[in-house]
């Protein structure tokens, strides 16, 4: 993980963002919701423009800020967004039917281990993003992973967990549970049969993963 002097640095390198993002952010904070770190969704945003993607899923709307962040980076893209918290379904909603890019996200709400169904309606994906309980992303990932397209590369957020995958002793039983799944969940993607990945370590920690022997 970068030193906080160099994360400080490249944050205030980035444009500031519209109101309406601002305000979630504010809204994010003191509300204690967690959303994508500007450093780590200013490179999957770079990811998705090089990569030109459509239709991107994304696992874990919290409040809507990343759908958003991707429909504004990628005018052209549809965003199939999924959550299950129904008070965060209320914000996002509000949130999104702010936007002038409200057409361009569709919500499915329930939990993304119950809906494949209504998401394969949907497919096939350009990019998917996992961003939700972090425990499940093993599961997530075999979900969904088969709705991708042929050169497709699917994103996950906090594959580092503030540090703590590399922290030797942990003294809350629960956040180390949680972090021995996140490590289990890294070690697996990274020796996956039929996916290339490579962690970055920018925000909080992103995975991204191609299939291999496909073209980028």
């Amino acid at each position: 993980m970068l030193n906080e002097k160099l994360h400080s640095y490249i944050e205030g390198l980035i444009s500031e963002r519209n109101l309406l993002l601002t305000e979630m952010e504010n809204y994010a904070s003191v509300h204690n919701v967690p959303i994508m770190e500007l450093a780590g969704i200013e490179t999957m945003l770079q990811l998705l423009r090089i990569h030109e993607s459509e239709k991107i899923l994304e696992v874990g709307t919290a409040i809507g800020y990343s759908a958003l962040r991707m429909a504004e980076a990628l005018p052209n893209a549809q965003i199939i967004t999924i959550e299950r918290d129904m008070e965060r379904i209320d914000v996002a909603e509000q949130f999104i039917s702010r936007s002038e890019h409200r057409n361009q996200i569709t919500l499915i709400k329930g939990d993304a281990l119950e809906v494949e169904e209504a998401v394969s309606g949907h497919a096939p994906f350009d990019a998917i993003f996992i961003d939700a309980a972090k425990g499940q992303y093993k599961k997530f990932f075999e979900i969904y992973s088969k709705y991708l397209t042929t050169d497709g590369m699917i994103i996950t957020d906090n594959v580092l967990f503030k540090g703590l995958v590399a922290e030797p002793v942990i003294e809350s039983k629960r956040i180390r549970n949680l972090v021995k799944k996140i490590d289990e969940f890294n070690h697996w993607l990274l020796n996956h049969p039929d996916f290339n990945s490579v962690i970055l370590p920018v925000g909080d920690g992103v995975a991204i993963s191609k299939r291999r022997g496909e073209r980028i």
